[in-house]
């Protein structure tokens, strides 16, 4: 089960980023995951759910976006989803073309939090 070092290595990254920012705390993180990246996305968060338990990031969640299968024709240039494995232009009915997206593992984001300071029991003057 690869989606349990795919999701630790969300949470390195994150855990990194918070270290660039230590008066806050991070609550959200996004991650684009394609349709051909062979990751099943349940899985993921099931693992990602379990590696966070018990931790600082215990409140972190996940939000996965599944990115389609893009192509450009070579004939045309057109670009289109693929569907059902069908790689026909619905422009030219060309069956050459290439890749756009579909593939990528890409960290979208990370959502923080800002800590404000504590003003209780301060004095004004």
């Amino acid at each position: 089960m690869h989606e349990m070092g795919i999701a630790n290595s969300i949470l390195e990254a994150v855990r990194t980023e918070m270290e660039r920012h230590p008066a806050s705390r991070a609550t959200r993180v996004g991650v684009r995951v394609g349709k051909l990246a062979a990751i099943d996305g349940e899985s993921l968060r099931f693992c990602f759910d379990a590696l966070k338990r018990e931790t600082d990031l215990e409140e972190l969640e996940l939000e996965i976006e599944v990115c389609p299968r893009r192509h450009r024709c070579k004939l045309c240039g057109s670009e289109f989803t693929v569907r059902d494995y069908d790689f026909e232009c619905p422009q030219c009915h060309g069956l050459a073309s290439e890749c756009l997206s579909g593939d990528e593992l890409d960290l979208a984001y990370v959502e923080v939090e800002q800590y404000e300071p504590r003003t209780a029991g301060a004095q004004s003057s």
